[in-house]
């Protein structure tokens, strides 16, 4: 049926357009990526109604088929074989567009190319190939079949359907290499584990709803000027990061922080196997990721489980229930006489009976209760008073957790990493502290499932006394704006915008040398039209 010079110029086209499809897909791979993965979580993000995304690929494959029917039509003259082949010019023209154009809309979290990821590509490569190689062909034999001379001239003209198809071809290829993924993965912690396992460094197990990477940050400042501390960096805190962190070898280290995130029931359970931890720290409990964990009960049993597993546990004050499950709770310690100015935190940190007054860069009034919990841990780890107080006014902001910083005469506080209640309002009251006018920027909060509303209610009620509220984004800011109204707000200081990017452009046009603002939240990139 097809003869050789019609298969390889297929087989040529199949290449090019599944290797075009491949690239622009990398932005669901992205998402994907930060899903941790999981292609139902990929898929239901994909079909969220009012998905820019979705929409974008629906206008490539409308402008696909267009082209590629004009170019055949206009050709016809040539002779089929010629205006088909002419058909496919186009196709460079339209990606190439897509491309400049997409790339104005990058991911906050860009794609990391780890060894994963590119082994992915390559998977949804093949994938976009075949299925394109198996369309062409389909095509071609049904337009010889039917030996109608309209079909024939626009017989590729449906391949431009492709780019619908990228959210299945994704998910096909990355459930085929989690055939090889999964062993790979769990044979990497396994290796992991047993260097642990073999090192005779005090293993910490730290998590919680919030303050995580804060609680390690400080912790390892502190313990750092007295003993040879690894933490897992950033907020790596998966059995994957933790394994990162730690390699194949016994780390040579006295002290171990591990930071231990949980979005799912059962996930604890699994960091405590790996890390097995002699003392834990619980940071606090909210309702944070109650939408996958189903409800605030379950967010409480699972963060419970290190307080269960610990030899010892320092509880926040937000987790102290669970001092009944422990098996033995740890030194009593607590942050007192809080006092906020746009300089940082003073407070008297008391650990069991002795006490001092400190102060610290950090901002916002859960600042105190994190040193005061990384204190606590460091007197488990026999450090002394004296020491930790030495030690706390050069420990530095947490990147992107109420980070201060000034340009052009304007303050700036970046929370964008935050996403709890307890911890918004904390920063919302320490922008109070400043002087001249007062800006708040924010697409509120998510993943709060049944209590996102009531949640971000209470948030935009705090706002008042602010001087300008800029809410990103549409139908999830409306309660953080009907609950500043309700708090007696002024409609005129309200502002919602679509985009992160035309709330930069009004606080450009708005903001004078005084002024502080806020962006507190940033939403990840699968909440982002």
């Amino acid at each position: 049926m097809f003869d050789v010079p019609q298969i390889i110029s297929i087989l040529c086209g199949a290449v090019l357009m599944g290797a075009l499809l491949s690239v622009a897909s990398l932005r669901i791979m992205g998402i994907l990526q930060q899903e941790g993965y999981a292609t139902r979580n990929l898929l239901k993000w994909y079909f969220y109604r009012g998905n820019m995304h979705h929409r974008k690929m629906m206008l490539l494959a409308l402008i696909l088929a267009l082209m590629s029917a004009l170019f055949s039509v206009c050709f016809s003259f040539l002779g089929y074989e010629y205006a088909n082949l002419m058909s496919g010019i186009p196709v460079l023209g339209v990606f190439a567009v897509y491309f400049v154009a997409d790339k104005k809309y990058a991911l906050k979290v860009p794609l990391k190319y780890t060894t994963r990821a590119v082994r992915l590509i390559v998977a949804h490569t093949v994938v976009c190939v075949l299925f394109t190689a198996g369309f062409l062909f389909g095509l071609a034999a049904i337009a010889n079949l039917a030996n109608v001379s309209w079909i024939y001239l626009l017989r590729f003209v449906p391949v431009a359907v492709m780019p619908l198809l990228t959210p299945f071809t994704l998910a096909l290829a990355n459930t085929v290499m989690k055939a090889y993924e999964i062993p790979h993965l769990k044979g990497y912690i396994r290796r992991a584990t047993r260097a642990l396992d073999a090192s005779g460094c005090v293993k910490v197990g730290i998590t919680g709803s919030f303050g995580k990477t804060s609680v390690k940050r400080i912790a390892a400042h502190i313990l750092g000027t007295k003993y040879k501390v690894l933490a897992t960096p950033a907020s790596y805190n998966t059995p994957v990061g933790i394994a990162k962190c730690v390699g194949e070898t016994p780390p040579d280290c006295d002290i171990f922080l591990a930071e231990m995130g949980a979005r799912r029931v059962g996930e604890i359970a699994e960091l405590c196997n790996m890390v097995k931890p002699a003392v834990g720290v619980v940071t606090g409990v909210c309702a944070q990721h109650v939408e996958t964990f189903g409800s605030l009960e379950n967010i409480y049993h699972e963060k419970g489980e290190l307080a269960r597993r610990a030899k010892r546990v320092i509880l926040g004050e937000t987790a102290a229930g669970m001092r009944e499950d422990a098996a033995h709770e740890g030194t009593d310690f607590a942050a007192e006489d809080v006092e906020l100015t746009e300089d940082g935190v003073s407070f008297t940190l008391r650990v069991g009976e002795r006490r001092a007054r400190v102060q610290t860069e950090l901002l916002g009034r859960h600042a105190a209760q994190d040193i005061a919990l990384a204190a606590a841990l460091c007197t488990e780890l026999k450090m002394s008073f004296e020491e930790i107080v030495a030690a706390i006014p050069s420990v530095k902001p947490v990147p992107h957790r109420l980070e201060k910083s000034v340009s052009g005469g304007v303050v700036i506080l970046d929370d964008a990493y935050n996403s709890n209640a307890l911890g918004a309002k904390d920063a919302v009251e320490a922008l109070k502290c400043f002087g001249g006018r007062k800006f708040v920027v924010t697409p509120g909060l998510v993943e709060l499932g049944e209590l996102e509303e009531s949640a971000n209610s209470e948030i935009g009620a705090s706002f008042v006394g602010l001087d300008r509220i800029i809410l990103v984004g549409e139908s999830r800011v409306l309660a953080l704006r009907t609950g500043y109204l309700s708090a007696g707000g002024a409609a005129e200081n309200v502002t919602v915008v679509p985009t992160l990017h035309r709330a930069e452009e009004l606080l450009a046009a708005e903001l004078q040398e005084g002024d502080a603002v806020l962006f507190l939240n940033d939403l990840p990139d699968k909440y982002v039209p």
